[in-house]
């Protein structure tokens, strides 16, 4: 009993001090990303600090002296964010529910192509899409960046293993004989349900579009549609001009929305990824 007791607290020690070590990995970038927004380019070239300095204001105005509409990006990179989100989650459980709950010719292979388009990276395919979207007349446009996600493969493999979790049939069932339609049984009875696998998705959406900067770059031309990230990139110049703190402080800004989020729904991503987890 004494050994079964030592080597359940060798295990909880190991397994603790795994956690701790996985989260100073996680949380020593931000921190260092915070303090460098603090640093001239003349510190932060001298080396890492773990430290804050002076420079925050000075930082602030190089960023505003550079003609950088932040306001500007901001709000651009939150429209995208905010349409974006809305559009993968609703479609993306739209077409998870039709997979989970209907038997059709062909669903195995559909669920397995599913699997194969979640492996397939953006850059694999930016030309062709890029082409795609010129001959449509929508390069230069957020519907470029919008619309393609009604068929976002990775949120729709995620909703489906979250229904599979959770589906009621019995629950369908009733709302046929009661004489909803399809579409109100999926609004009605499975989106209230499932509202801890949507905001799960949500945030993924929500940090993936935040974040994005490759796609925009392709098909954005316009200064003044450009999302925050791009913006801090402008300020990217000649290497002895570069302003590195001001840089960092303009990444700084972008994480900002990103933390807001997570931290009011954070618990909803707790609940969903356990559900979505567990099996019958």
């Amino acid at each position: 009993m004494n050994n079964y007791k030592f080597g359940t607290y060798v295990m909880r020690f190991f397994v603790y001090s795994l956690l701790f070590f996985l989260l100073i990995l996680t949380i020593v970038p931000i921190w260092l990303l915070i303090v460098n927004a603090t640093r001239s380019t003349t510190e932060i070239q001298q080396g890492i600090s773990m430290l804050p300095s002076t420079h925050l204001f000075e930082n602030y105005r190089l960023l505003i002296s550079k003609g950088l509409n932040l306001p500007r990006g901001f709000a651009n990179s939150l429209f995208l964010a905010v349409s974006s989100t809305a559009i993968t989650v609703y479609f993306s459980l739209l077409t998870a529910y039709g997979v989970v709950v209907y038997e059709f010719k062909g669903k195995k292979l559909f669920s397995n192509f599913i699997v194969v388009l979640v492996m397939i990276t953006m850059q694999l395919s930016i030309i062709g899409f890029y082409q795609y979207m010129s001959k449509l007349g929508l390069t230069d446009n957020y519907a470029s960046l919008i619309l393609p996600l009604i068929a976002n493969a990775g949120s729709v493999f995620f909703g489906k293993q979250y229904l599979e979790a959770m589906v009621i049939h019995d629950l369908i069932d009733a709302g046929r004989i009661d004489g909803a339609s399809e579409l109100g049984i999926f609004h009605t009875i499975m989106l209230p349900l499932a509202i801890p696998g949507a905001v799960t998705m949500g945030i993924f959406a929500f940090v993936a579009s935040w974040n994005n900067f490759f796609t925009p770059f392709i098909l954005i031309s316009s200064i003044e549609k450009y999302t925050l990230p791009m913006l801090v990139q402008t300020l990217r110049g000649d290497v002895y001009r570069t302003e590195y703190g001001a840089i960092y402080l303009g990444l700084a800004l972008t994480i900002v929305p990103i933390i807001i989020i997570y931290a009011i729904f954070s618990r909803y991503i707790i609940s969903g990824i356990a559900l979505g987890a567990v099996k019958e």
